[in-house]
């Protein structure tokens, strides 16, 4: 009985804690009304003195090296097409777009015109563009006032495109929302010329001194329609208390009207592809929400922290009055961090305080009323449409990552300074003297340091407390400190240094992304009844429950598959990939491929290794693609893959590629892929370390090997890649820069008919001894990371595949405009006409797509390969795949024409179309896959063992022609 009664009495105690618990989770969701509390005004500015050569400072000069004068009530207009001289090609187009005339710049040329000031001082400039269709990529220009580019920001002016949802929010057969595609949508702007990457947070000011000036126009990416340029008065925003005073001046009333909800995922258009409608199933008080089905409910989030990135939303007011502004917000992903927005009604930001508008960090779901922690802020509409604009501004991270961007420039040259004299390697218990070697080294370690100390304080006040963020910064002024308190044992720590150079660098990536996802805002009349930020107990139960057992029924591979219409066969197609190109995929044959053709498609995703014993099996699929460039003369040769070639119209369709991207998939008379990728060498260097040292980049294999001592003087180094081996894999191809070298010189990867190797053929055995010197003699690193080494500068040349251009893009922001890439350098020789020429032939890497020889759908399959390999389909596939995961992600399409409508530069362009011209394939053969790993043994033999390069290269080519020879009687090819 007392056990009893102890079970009695904890039951009790539970049931009336959980009564408690609900009473209390009902009671602080229905009082959480203070929708103020999450509003702060963040002013926190850095104390550091500046270089010179910083980006910000740079600016900070220009305006106070020219005396502060600010004409009032001025307004000049020049119309572009009234242009006084020119460089390049243009048009004047008339009545375009309901415009009367405005002047079209191309990709290349400068336009510069003459105006009339009449009074000297700083003005602001404003242009009327029209965001003309190009390459979907941003618009770029440079600016010039009297012949000179007046600071270094000036040198890059972007101009936004404007996109929007190709088509309204759709559903798939299982009632899952589909994400919209965005297309551009060209429109005319007018907006003010300010920093593209928005460390200046206010449009520039200009100064023109009194009378005839000049400003000139040039074009760096992407054409633009221009009406009209605007040099007009400066004039600061009114504050808040201005604005309503002016409201209590005017009569103004507030409104007495219903909630009024715009759903954020609706929005009108945005200046990226990136800003597409997201699906939150985090809280059941999101608008949609359903726990079973993917509904597109939010926009934003990590897709919009981007500065400069808009998104606007329409909306119609019926009532004339004053309102307030809420909105359902998450601002979660930027830890220890507010992020800014510039908030615009009608295009005009109304009053100060909505200019770098914080939103602090919280870990849900919130309303907040747009205002100050004590009043909300009213704003007043007249009946009809208007426009809603949110901008994503640094705020005061712009200083700050400026600082940041100085520091890791001023500690990357130090550690350049420092590797002269040590070495990349350099002997831990030797005293290098660097304090007596290296002019002012402590004090500028010191410097650096402080500037540090001064920026991890500023963060620290504008989020209240430490972070990830400033730990970085800890553990960099930690080591600075060390340094300066044992300045003889740096050498000590220098991989240590340059690894915290590089967290710097993440730092910079992380200040500088502004993430926000929204819900939906609500236009209301003040002490208005807004709904509940979150779900109550057992509302937020139920809903996780449900989303819990859709996991079980949810058919996951079906999901985004819509209703096509008629269909008259049905092809299986695997891909290798991953999943957010699996899902355009599918978006793109639903859109387009199965509706025109009338053959559906069932798009598996699959590991990589799954296709071999699926199709031993039988059961493999009709097409998979995103094969690799060994597997189609593989399969082929074990009459797994269907020739291409017994199509009647492979030829025309082949006309879409470089012949070079054919080689690895010819076995005898047949071709057995289509190519997708094509990825060649190019050549990068760091082009501010390039002028600093007085060098050029090599344009020919004798240049670099004069240019190595240069390098090498200041422990400097350049890099040639060298493929890793995997464990025990066989399939490691030819090395690219001995393949580049050997292409170069005559030589031919296998000879009598693809029966046994050419390296030991005509100058192979010399071209291998020069391949090898460059490790043996120059000491060139053979396991290196490039992407890391060429940020540091430590490797300020190399040669790699065209596509590290998108890494860089996105991995080093540091150092943007400081890099470039070329042609690989060439190989001299005497044309029959006794004149000097130079050869640049190189290798490339790839991907392609086969037809599997078991399918009995072999028309349905190639009508899919024509399709997906088309420039139609490459061109959005690669714009869809940028536009979801950015610059990082461009699509290295082998079809020539969908490459050039690629956000390419003319510039980058040119020269990729260049090189690509000299790219040669190297074939697959029976018994090449033992091509490259024995070239690589013979490489490591030379290496390791000091072994004789010409000795060495004769004794595997033997090992390589009797593998070759083996596998050929196996195939019966003898």
């Amino acid at each position: 009985m007392r056990l009893l009664k102890k079970l009695h009495i904890f039951a009790l105690i539970a049931c009336i804690a959980i009564i408690l618990f609900l009473v209390i989770d009902a009671v602080s969701i229905a009082f959480d009304t203070n929708y103020l509390k999450y509003n702060r005004t963040v002013n926190v500015t850095s104390e550091r003195e500046s270089s010179d050569e910083s980006y910000v400072k740079n600016y900070e000069n220009y305006v106070e090296s020219h005396p502060l004068h600010f004409p009032l009530d001025k307004e000049i207009i020049v119309y572009a097409k009234d242009i006084d001289t020119f460089v390049g090609d243009f048009e004047i187009l008339y009545n375009y777009a309901d415009m009367p005339s405005a002047l079209l710049t191309k990709e290349e040329g400068s336009f510069t015109y003459r105006i009339d000031i009449e009074e000297a001082g700083f003005y602001h400039i404003k242009v009327n563009y029209y965001s003309y269709p190009g390459k979907s990529s941003a618009i770029e220009r440079s600016i010039k006032i009297n012949g000179e580019s007046p600071f270094i920001a000036a040198e890059n002016i972007v101009f936004d495109r404007y996109y929007g949802n190709k088509e309204d929010i759709y559903q798939d057969y299982l009632g899952n929302d589909i994400r919209p595609s965005q297309e551009e949508k060209p429109m005319w702007s007018e907006v003010f010329i300010k920093d593209s990457l928005g460390y200046i947070d206010s449009p520039f000011y200009f100064y023109f001194e009194e009378g005839e000036n000049t400003f000139t126009i040039e074009s760096l990416r992407e054409p633009l329609l221009i009406r009209s340029f605007t040099i007009e008065s400066i004039q600061e925003l009114p504050s808040y208390a201005d604005m309503k005073a002016s409201y209590d001046l005017a009569g103004y009333q507030t409104v007495n009207r219903d909630l009024q909800f715009i759903q954020a995922e609706n929005a009108l258009f945005t200046t990226s592809p990136t800003l597409y409608p997201l699906n939150d199933r985090t809280s059941a008080k999101t608008m949609p929400s359903d726990p079973n089905l993917i509904k597109l409910n939010t926009i934003g989030g990590t897709n919009w922290g981007t500065a400069g990135d808009k998104i606007t939303w329409q909306f119609e007011v019926e009532e004339a009055g004053l309102y307030q502004m809420s909105l359902r917000v998450k601002q979660r992903l930027a830890s220890g961090m507010a992020v800014f927005r510039n908030i615009y009604i009608d295009d005009q930001i109304p009053f100060k305080e909505l200019e770098n508008y914080a939103f602090v960090n919280s870990n849900d779901w919130r309303i907040q009323t747009l205002g100050t922690n004590e009043e909300a802020f009213l704003f007043y509409f007249e009946p009809g449409i208007h426009e809603l604009t949110m901008e994503v501004s640094l705020g005061v991270y712009g200083s700050l990552i400026s600082d940041l961007q100085d520091v890791i420039n001023n500690l990357n040259k130090i550690y350049r300074e420092i590797l002269i004299f040590t070495g990349p390697s350099p002997d831990p218990y030797r005293d290098y003297e660097l304090m007596n070697r290296i002019p002012d080294l402590l004090s500028r370690l010191e410097e650096e340091r402080d500037v540090l100390n001064a920026v991890r304080d500023a963060l620290i006040e504008i989020s209240g407390a430490r972070s990830e963020k400033t730990g970085i910064l800890d553990t960099v002024i930690v080591q600075l400190e060390d340094f300066l308190e044992k300045p003889r044992e740096i050498q000590k720590n220098l991989s240590t240094y340059v690894s915290n150079i590089s967290s710097l660098g993440t730092l910079v990536i992380m200040l500088s992304s502004q993430p926000l996802e929204i819900d939906y805002f609500v236009l209301h009349q003040p002490d208005a009844k807004l709904p509940d930020t979150t779900a109550m107990f057992f509302e937020r139960t139920l809903y996780d429950f449900r989303a819990f057992m859709a996991t079980f029924t949810t058919d996951y591979s079906a999901v985004g598959r819509r209703d096509t219409g008629e269909v008259n066969e049905t092809i299986e197609v695997w891909l290798s990939l991953g999943q957010d190109q699996a899902n355009i995929l599918r978006k793109l044959i639903d859109e387009s491929f199965a509706p025109d053709s009338k053959i559906q498609v069932d798009l598996k995703l699959v590991a990589g290794n799954a296709l071999l014993p699926a199709t031993l099996a039988g059961r493999g699929p009709d097409v998979a693609i995103g094969q690799s460039n060994s597997t189609p003369v593989n399969y082929a040769l074990r009459n797994a893959t269907y020739d291409l070639t017994n199509f009647d119209d492979f030829d025309v369709i082949a006309q879409q590629f470089m012949p070079s991207a054919f080689v690895p998939y010819n076995y005898l008379d047949g071709y057995y892929a289509l190519p997708e990728q094509q990825i060649f060498l190019m050549m990068f260097y760091r082009t501010d370390i390039f002028d600093e040292l007085g060098l050029t980049p090599p344009n020919t294999w004798k240049e670099v090997l004069e240019m190595i001592p240069s390098l090498q003087k200041h422990n400097l180094e350049f890099y040639l890649p060298v493929p890793l081996t995997d464990g025990s894999t066989t399939a490691l191809p030819p090395n690219p820069i001995f393949s580049t070298m050997f292409y170069q010189n005559d030589g031919q990867f296998y000879l009598n008919g693809n029966s046994e190797s050419g390296f030991n053929d005509g100058l192979g055995p010399q071209v291998f001894e020069t391949w090898t010197s460059f490790y043996t003699d120059y000491s060139f690193p053979v396991e290196a990371n490039f992407a890391n080494r060429f940020r540091s500068g430590q490797m300020p040349i190399g040669i790699t595949y065209y596509n590290t251009y998108n890494t860089l893009s996105v991995f080093a922001p540091e150092i943007r405009g400081k890099w470039n890439f070329i042609a690989v350098p060439g190989t001299e020789y005497v044309d029959e006409n006794g004149d000097t020429q130079i050869r640049r032939e190189t290798v490339s890497t790839g991907t392609g797509s086969i037809i599997l020889n078991q399918s009995d759908k072999k028309e349905a399959a190639w009508e899919f390969l024509k399709w997906w390999t088309s420039t139609a389909t490459q061109v959005r596939f690669g714009r869809e795949m940028e536009g979801i995961l950015g610059a990082a992600a461009r699509f290295p399409t082998a079809n020539i024409a969908a490459m050039e409508q690629l956000p390419w530069t003319l510039n980058e362009m040119t020269k990729l179309k260049e090189q690509w011209e000299w790219v040669r394939g190297i074939p697959e053969v029976p018994g090449g896959y033992m091509t490259g790993r024995h070239l690589d043994n013979a490489f490591r033999l030379v290496y390791n063992d000091a072994a004789n390069p010409r000795e060495t290269i004769y004794d595997y080519v033997q090992m390589i022609n009797q593998e070759i020879e083996k596998k050929r009687r196996e195939f019966g090819l003898e």
